[in-house]
């Protein structure tokens, strides 16, 4: 099936945002020949990109897509011209550029959810000292040797893709290849290459926490970005919507990918995954309070927001990168160490609005699980995040 002639110039445009800065295409599983031409070509100039991409968005209407196609398109394309316009200098605040960027309009949180956090965390890790110094002691207690980090990672891999295939089948021959790396601004960062084969990468320079190792493997493999890669190549890319073959930052795709990949352990394991991960752990000989993991999970999640709020002071309200640090450790709890990889992230050129992905996407995508009558349709609703082309305005009207 040939592909549509708006959607190849879309492929083109999108492939061109690399040539400006290497990692924008996050994947391409496309025509190679299409990609070679457009690095083969001239260096495009931003402004053009932005003008192109204001182009596609007013032939859409008559392109003769159907609508779930249409609604995609002219959301990406709204973010490749607010991309374009910034790579050619011009000043847009930093609100209305996640706005353009991800469909969500974002503002500064609650500083009493975060106060209610510590207080729950308060409860958790009862004890004498300052709640830092508690947490500190955990997080340290909490850490995964270096040595034995591998097995774990292949223990939980293994265990979330079976539960992954019994629900939501895969191809046969799916396969995520596990590495260790370092100089990373992130944790983990997951690969597509196409043919349902990802590389995930977990970054070294943190320390991997048996508390957080089943939320990392959740969210870059089973049935995370490489779950919902494998079942949209094999659904909607298989079906001729060459659209899902390109895969871009700072777009709605992103918002919608990092929601359901942050959801992903709540979806397939549920209430208990804390139990189910210390029976994992007791089989590789390590200790692990499975339901105390869980209940601090269930407090830091009402500190969602502080990195938003961080980017917010950062790039909207001009706040220097020391205050910006502060402010993360005192609401983060976080070490110096750590509010500094955060702030590298935050001040990243490409990366400096991803943050609100993760917290929006999980608000709007987690709301909207929420509302699901029952277990069998919150299961639903998942694999429909897996396999439709949805918007963030798709889901706010659902």
């Amino acid at each position: 099936m040939a592909a549509h002639p708006l959607v190849t110039e879309y492929l083109r445009l999108g492939l061109a945002f690399d040539r400006l800065e290497e990692g924008f295409v996050d994947a391409f599983t496309g025509d190679p020949a299409l990609r070679r031409e457009i690095q083969n070509a001239p260096a495009p100039e931003p402004r053009d990109l932005a003008h192109r991409a204001a182009a596609l968005r007013k032939e859409l209407p008559d392109a003769g897509l159907a609508a779930e196609r249409t609604e995609f398109l002219d959301a990406h394309l709204r973010a490749l011209e607010c991309s374009g316009r910034k790579f050619a200098g011009e000043a847009i605040g930093f609100v209305d550029e996640v706005s353009a960027y991800f469909d969500v309009d974002i503002a500064p949180g609650d500083e009493a959810d975060y106060r209610e956090a510590h207080r729950q965390l308060d409860e958790v890790l009862a004890g004498d000292g300052e709640l830092f110094d508690r947490i500190t002691a955990h997080r340290h207690a909490d850490e995964i040797p270096p040595e034995r980090l591998h097995e774990c990672v292949a223990a939980f891999s293994g265990a979330l893709r079976e539960l992954v295939r019994d629900r939501y089948p895969l191809p046969d021959n799916e396969h995520v290849e596990y590495e260790v790396v370092g100089d990373k601004p992130w944790s983990g960062f997951n690969y597509y290459l196409g043919n349902f084969q990802s590389k995930v990468a977990i970054n070294s320079d943190l320390k991997q926490h048996m508390s957080q190792l089943p939320h990392l493997i959740a969210h870059e493999s089973y049935p995370g970005h490489h779950t919902e890669h494998c079942r949209k190549e094999a659904g909607l890319v298989a079906g001729g919507q060459d659209e899902q073959t390109l895969f871009v930052v700072n777009t709605p795709q992103c918002l919608m990918a990092e929601g359901l990949a942050d959801l992903a352990l709540k979806s397939i394991v549920g209430p208990g995954w804390g139990r189910w991960a210390q029976e994992i752990y007791a089989d590789l000989g390590l200790r692990f309070d499975g339901e105390r993991a869980e209940r601090i999970s269930t407090a830091s999640a009402n500190l969602l927001g502080v990195r938003q709020d961080a980017a917010l002071l950062l790039h909207d309200r001009g706040r220097d990168a020391d205050e910006v640090a502060a402010f993360l450790q005192r609401w983060s709890l976080s070490t110096p160490e750590r509010a500094r990889q955060s702030l590298r992230f935050l001040s990243s050129s490409l990366w400096r609005a991803y943050i609100s992905t993760y917290v929006e996407g999980y608000r709007l995508l987690g709301g909207w699980l929420d509302e699901a009558a029952d277990a069998g349709d919150r299961s639903e609703r998942f694999r429909r995040l897996l396999d439709e082309p949805l918007t963030p305005g798709a889901i706010r009207r659902i």
